[in-house]
């Protein structure tokens, strides 16, 4: 596939700002927020949890920026019911969250541990009780230690087994979920930990990010015949990241540059999943030679989904050498990246241009800030509003245009664990006080909840005092 080189100016689509007289969003649009197992749940060792990647990750020195884990977190675990409940007030309709595999298989695969699909039995319960939709996702990078000792995303071993375990977490909770993910941002799992070497389990290696890459496309598509074979009227799909490539230079190494990295960030894991294989240029570029690729393997992966979820939080602008480029860059996060909701507008109608879905899912979108100012006993976020307030009106002219969104769930509920930099940054709506783990709403969680009465961006603020 041909892959059209896009330069800032190209980006087109409606500004960032509201029109007061914007339109409201569909009465059916489902609005929520995402979390993730590893990030909140805490009680690594309670109730029969097995040990999982992250945990060994984090216990090596170097690994995480603060130096802390997810051991603890945000106590989900235990104060799951306080958290349906802070959801309910907020006027949440749904809750995309993640099962963790070693918290149901604490080996990946063998016996069962009934406490941890007790856990999640009561979360679903409490969720539907609350009148909040659960959102599953089988796998947000928790991968049970003992498969990555015996090759981790990089043996088939894997797929096989994670085809085995959504089969019985599907059994268990299929009755009463209506839709289900099964990996969360492949790009991340296969680059970020095992090329790139950041991310648990943190091998870096360009042969190892290429078998587990197809591999963890391959567990999608063997857990998604197990969904259909025991839930088939339940919807299933997957969620890709994507940060939107524009290329700043003319220069033939800005063009190769931007080839190898457009492709591998943005379209390595959507064009397989449609039925397209893998982006043909790059593969050859690397020197990939397949060998993991099997008889069968690219049927799996590319079965029809009922949706695609979409993450987005930036773009990226590719030079000739990296950094080049972000001169041009405006608002930032307190991670550096950059505020540009144009992207999210280009990169939907792209998404449904080139790979159109029955459906989609942004299934997560939010930023960190430094919530340094409180106003009343709470952090007074402007700035996070105004990132929601601009990509939810991009969101709104797309689907004007009939790209079919069908709902939105905005990163993160919590203040949480943030993978390899700790504690340091803080995406959630609502503030985790270190100390005493008090959940206190911020000023944006008001803002939403008021977007999510409504399904209005214009006067949500208004409620916020």
């Amino acid at each position: 596939m041909e892959i059209v080189t896009m330069t800032p100016a190209d980006l087109g689509g409606p500004a960032g700002a509201t029109d007061p007289a914007g339109p409201r969003f569909p009465s059916t649009f489902v609005w929520g927020t995402s979390t993730s197992a590893y990030q909140i749940e805490g009680a690594t060792a309670q109730d029969g949890r097995g040990e999982s990647i992250w945990d060994r990750f984090c216990s090596t020195a170097g690994n995480i920026a603060d130096g802390s884990s997810g051991a603890v977190a945000c106590d989900h675990y235990n104060r799951w019911e306080a958290d349906v409940e802070l959801m309910r007030s907020l006027s949440m309709g749904a809750y995309r969250f993640s099962i963790a595999w070693p918290r149901v298989l604490p080996d990946g695969v063998g016996r069962t541990n009934e406490a941890g699909l007790d856990f999640y039995d009561r979360l679903v319960d409490g969720l539907l009780a609350a009148g909040i939709e659960p959102f599953p996702t089988l796998y947000h990078w928790d991968l049970p230690q003992a498969l990555e000792d015996r090759g981790g995303w990089t043996s088939r071993l894997v797929p096989e087994a994670f085809a085995d375990y959504a089969e019985l977490v599907v059994a268990r909770l299929g009755d009463r979920i209506g839709t289900w993910t099964t990996i969360n941002e492949p790009f991340v799992v296969s680059n970020h930990g095992y090329l790139t070497g950041e991310h648990a389990p943190g091998r870096a290696s360009l042969a190892e990010g290429l078998a587990a890459s197809h591999h963890v496309l391959l567990a999608h598509g063997m857990a998604l015949e197990r969904i259909r074979s025991i839930a088939p009227h339940a919807e299933a799909g997957i969620t890709v990241n994507f940060t939107p490539a524009f290329r700043t230079s003319e220069a033939p190494a800005a063009v190769d540059r931007f080839q190898v990295v457009d492709d591998l960030e943005n379209w390595w894991y959507i064009s397989p999943v449609a039925g397209h294989g893998y982006p043909q240029r790059t593969v050859e570029r690397l020197g990939w030679q397949q060998h993991e690729v099997k008889d069968d393997d690219m049927a799996l992966i590319s079965q029809p989904i009922d949706f695609l979820g979409v993450n987005f939080y930036t773009r990226q602008l590719i030079g000739a050498v990296e950094g080049e480029g972000r001169a041009l860059h405006r608002r930032s996060t307190a991670m550096g990246w950059e505020v540009h909701a144009e992207s999210f507008g280009w990169l939907m109608r792209t998404l449904h241009e080139r790979f159109p879905m029955p459906a989609y899912y942004v299934t997560e979108n939010g930023a960190a800030m430094p919530d340094t100012t409180r106003r009343d006993g709470r952090v007074a976020d402007a700035d996070r509003i105004a990132y929601l307030r601009e990509h939810l009106a991009q969101l709104q002219a797309v689907i004007e245009e009939g790209v079919p969104v069908k709902g939105y769930f905005a990163w993160s509920l919590l203040d949480n664990f943030e993978w390899a930099h700790g504690y340091r940054y803080r995406f959630g709506l609502v503030e985790v006080a270190p100390d005493t783990l008090e959940r206190i709403p911020k000023e944006s969680a008001h803002w939403y909840a008021q977007v999510a009465r409504t399904g209005y961006l214009d006067g949500a603020a208004d409620e916020v005092g």
